[in-house]
């Protein structure tokens, strides 16, 4: 409720801020980590994208490894594709500022192998699929996903919890340029999975596809994807309710107890796997988007599921990271969501 961006204005030095009285047996020390990732998500989310492009974000993530002591590796530009990740230097190519692929370790390596991928879509466009100007007004947020992964990470380090963290966050501008990926293009992944582009404006699912590819390459206990991917999960929850997407029932149940304990809420949504010939294609191995009106969401997570196999649990969290209105401890603008709950289950697990 404290909480002020202040980057390109001047302090309200008049401003009445509450004033909070810790509650009884209350671990302070905890909330104070929490408050940190808190922070440093919500700042990252509101920073205008003219400061925040793909190399500001890795920066950011550099400043946060070197406070914890995590190894970082960032591949940036052709060595995407030196590297084989396809997916990412073709959505961020158009762009003047180039992609990269933020990689953050932490913890012991014998340790349970916990994996968190997050969207760096710094700036959407939509790409030659170009959103209109009132759709386009809030893309500054759209690496919502990267920056909830980084607070999350952040907390997680700060709490020393029993896991080998990994942190995957692609990082992109959504362009448009003469060397734009166009639609009817045809991307192989990573994976060696062929996509035909529907449409440029579904971008966010395939720097994911690449991230989500290497992540799983290690077979990591858990995995979970964050990102601002889908119109259509708003127009189901709205903007204070991110849907959540598992197929394992032990593990969903675990966030959904945990989310409501912390009041950090999310609303699991079905793999429903008759959708995924929504994502058919005659010329590849998968369309990167439905043409139809229905199941938006549902598809782009069907679409995402096909570049995981080995992670022992996979879950992934389509949310808005932003706050439309001011109210009670969640001020207008950049938001963080279901990391406090992903930090409970964590706790439970690798407490």
């Amino acid at each position: 409720g404290r909480y002020r961006f202040d980057r390109y204005r001047k302090p309200n030095e008049g401003a009445v801020t509450p004033r909070f009285v810790w509650p009884e047996g209350c671990d302070r020390e905890d909330v104070k980590r929490i408050l940190q990732g808190v922070f440093l998500a919500r700042d990252l989310i509101n920073t205008s994208a003219a400061h925040m492009g793909p190399e500001d974000l890795a920066d950011v993530a550099r400043s946060v490894a070197k406070e914890f002591g995590a190894k970082i590796v960032v591949t940036t530009g052709e060595e995407l594709l030196t590297k084989n990740f396809p997916m990412i230097h073709a959505v961020g190519r158009a762009s003047a500022r180039p992609p990269c692929l933020i990689d953050v370790t932490w913890g012991k390596p014998s340790a349970p192998k916990v994996t968190l991928v997050g969207k760096g879509v710094c700036f959407d466009t939509g790409g030659l699929n170009l959103k209109l100007g009132d759709f386009m007004l809030l893309m500054k947020k759209d690496m919502g996903g990267g920056a909830n992964v980084l607070g999350l990470a952040s907390i997680i380090m700060a709490r020393k919890l029993n896991l080998r963290l990994r942190v995957l966050i692609p990082a992109v501008e959504n362009s448009v340029a003469g060397d734009a990926f166009r639609p009817g293009d045809v991307l192989t992944s990573r994976k060696g999975l062929s996509v035909e582009i529907g449409n440029t404006d579904a971008e966010g699912r395939l720097i994911l596809a690449d991230a989500l590819t290497l992540g799983d390459e290690e077979a990591p206990e858990l995995m979970i994807d964050m990102a601002t991917l889908t119109a259509a999960a708003r127009v189901a929850l709205g903007p204070d309710l991110p849907a959540f997407y598992c197929d394992d029932d032990e593990f969903a149940d675990h966030v959904s107890r945990a989310a409501a304990s912390v009041a950090d809420p999310m609303w699991r949504m079905p793999l429903w796997k008759p959708y995924a010939s929504n994502l058919s294609s005659e010329i590849a191995d998968v369309n990167n988007f439905s043409a139809g009106p229905f199941a938006g969401s549902v598809n782009a997570a069907l679409f995402l599921q096909k570049f995981v196999g080995a992670a022992k649990v996979w879950a992934h969290i389509d949310l808005f990271a932003w706050n439309p209105t001011t109210r009670p401890g969640r001020p207008h603008g950049g938001e963080t969501q279901v990391i406090r709950a992903v930090y409970e289950v964590l706790k439970d697990r690798y407490g």
